[in-house]
């Protein structure tokens, strides 16, 4: 059969037309997605382009912090006592830090970790680690010559303390990141910490900074810091609080020292102490502040804040006897004695002689409201608020709980417990004529305004007197003396309490006194706890530290002599004497 041929150009199909609206409806739609696109491209170009130029700038761009310099801390004199130095700290991105073998040893050589901990820091998926932070300039430069993949660096501050171990209880320390953890340094954090900056920089694929652009936030260095501190004094106590804790082979020690015109603190130093500088392996005994954290009974150093309140209340005068005899006082089922019988005894000689029948006598002709109102005004029960951290208050129950039994040993240092720094701070009311002034970490630009009225000029006199009694032949505190001043203060020895009761192997011995008496410059607490070499008495271990201590300070800040230079040994008297405070 003959097949017939069909052309395309005869197809039966093309016989039938197509509506003319068609292609114009097309035309249309492809001319409308035209429009769209180029307006779409127009309105992110040229009026809202914020979108995709942060997504460019997102896979180039980076803002990095500037860190800014923590604030300096001097003493009173300008001498500098904390600095913060430049250092680098070295990180990584883990995903680009393919380090060859050899790379990963010189590397750790260098950072002084095994290979396996950098290897360990480097895996994991995380998208940032640090290998090691605070390394010196020095080594930094040696990482940074290997040009290692994914390995960067960052400027960082460290800390430095010229004054070591001497200071580091008053200045504390800092941590990795610049911030106070112990001491003024956390005390006045935010005061010292500065606020970071930011620059915005151009890096590359591998994280490197190829372009720095701007200045986005410049950084703001902290404030420096003036110190009360003057650090010759604090080396003389430190010195002496240590040579003390080697002769008496104490477990701990606390000195503080205070301007009595002002309520500056122009030392503090503790026992057992640490290097801020490296403070690795520290036990919390060497952290300890005790001068503001320890708590202890103070024995005999209360005893001249019952006889003031018993002279401001007219109850006596200095020259009313007292009978102590037989040497001892019973109150209830509790005798309460002295270590001597003394018989009859004037107001003075019960400070002199330290006698706790007498001093148990004049407080319980006292209000137990108006002792309770005393020792909350001089500052017992509650903290200073100077501030520092972990300030202790110490215990004073409220006085509708005293029972006479506990009215009765609280006037002679038991049955309250007080910090150094709140005993330095109460014997301001006996140099500074009966006005209590708040203490200052820092230096006072100007002179301190008037300060809390606790006693009269009149009562605050007569303590006075009385507690250089103390310090002359015939009283307890004969080692306290000074060449050349007049010293007056009062010693304090108790027994320290283990499982609720008294233990008579374990004391702590203080002394707190202030001089010149003519005219009181210095006030001066000192705090052994545990002596073990044979001698506790308050006499014979803290009063020594505080005239080493009071003499190098006096002399220092050259103030005049109010007494002859005669001999030390001269004045002392045997340890009889001594034993008397008890």
């Amino acid at each position: 059969m003959k097949r017939r041929s069909v052309t395309f150009n005869h197809n039966p199909l093309l016989k039938n037309g197509l509506p003319e609206w068609r292609p114009r409806l097309v035309m249309l739609g492809l001319l409308a997605c035209s429009f769209a696109l180029v307006g779409r491209a127009l309105y992110l170009q040229g009026f809202n382009n914020e979108f995709l130029q942060a997504k460019g700038e997102s896979r180039y761009a980076r803002a990095i912090e500037v860190p800014a310099t923590r604030g300096r801390v001097t003493d009173r004199h300008g001498d500098m006592l904390a600095v913060s130095t430049p250092v680098r700290s070295i990180w990584a991105i883990p995903s680009d830090a393919r380090l060859s073998p050899a790379e990963a040893r010189k590397l750790a050589q260098l950072l002084e970790i095994d290979v396996g901990e950098l290897n360990r820091r480097l895996g994991g998926g995380r998208d940032f680690a640090y290998l090691k932070r605070q390394v010196s300039p020095e080594l930094a430069g040696e990482i940074a010559a290997l040009n290692l993949p994914g390995v960067h660096q960052q400027q960082e501050y460290r800390r430095y303390y010229p004054g070591g171990e001497v200071m580091a209880h008053m200045l504390g320390f800092t941590g990795v990141d610049d911030r106070g953890q112990e001491g003024v340094e956390l005390a006045f954090d935010k005061r010292l910490t500065g606020k970071a900056g930011a620059r915005r920089v151009i890096r590359d694929r591998r994280g490197q900074v190829v372009e720095d652009v701007e200045a986005i936030r410049p950084p703001r260095d902290g404030e420096d810091l003036v110190l009360a501190m003057d650090s010759k004094i604090q080396y003389l106590a430190y010195s002496a609080l240590s040579q003390a804790m080697q002769t008496h082979k104490a477990k701990a020690g606390a000195v503080v020292v205070l301007d009595a015109r002002s309520g500056e603190i122009l030392a503090l130093a503790n026992a057992p102490t640490y290097n801020p500088n490296n403070r690795t392996n520290l036990s919390g005994a060497q952290l300890r502040n005790r001068v503001f954290t320890d708590t202890y009974e103070p024995g005999s150093t209360m005893k001249p804040f019952a006889v003031a309140l018993a002279l401001e209340q007219g109850n006596v005068k200095p020259s009313t006897v007292i009978d102590t005899a037989p040497g001892r006082i019973t109150i209830g089922r509790a005798t309460i004695s002295d270590s001597h019988r003394h018989g009859l005894l004037t107001v003075s000689e019960v400070i002199q002689k330290s006698s706790n029948v007498g001093t148990v006598k004049l407080a319980l002709n006292l209000p137990p409201e108006q002792m309770w109102r005393m020792f909350n005004d001089l500052g017992f029960g509650s903290p200073l608020n100077l501030g520092f951290p972990g300030e202790a208050g110490g215990r004073l129950r409220p006085a509708r709980t005293w029972k006479p039994i506990e009215q009765a040993t609280m006037s002679f240092g038991h049955g309250i417990s007080v910090s150094p720094i709140q005993m330095a701070h109460a014997y301001l009311a006996f140099a500074r004529d009966g006005e209590l002034l708040p203490l200052s970490l820092t230096r006072l630009q100007a002179p301190p305004s008037a300060g809390k009225r606790i006693f009269s000029v009149e009562t605050a006199l007569a303590m006075r007197q009385m507690l250089e009694l103390a310090t002359l032949p015939g009283g307890t505190a004969t080692r306290a003396q000074i060449p050349g001043y007049r010293v007056a203060g009062k010693t304090g020895t108790a027994r320290k309490l283990e499982g609720g009761r008294y233990t008579t192997a374990k004391y702590v011995s203080s002394f707190v006194g202030f001089a010149p008496v003519s005219n009181p410059r210095l006030i001066v607490a000192v705090m052994i706890d545990e002596p073990s070499a044979g001698q506790y008495y308050g006499g014979t271990v803290a009063a020594p530290v505080f005239a080493q201590i009071t003499e190098g300070a006096l002399r220092a800040l050259g103030v005049a002599p109010d007494a002859p230079l005669v001999p030390l040994q001269m004045a002392r008297k045997s340890d009889a004497a001594v034993r008397e405070e008890m």
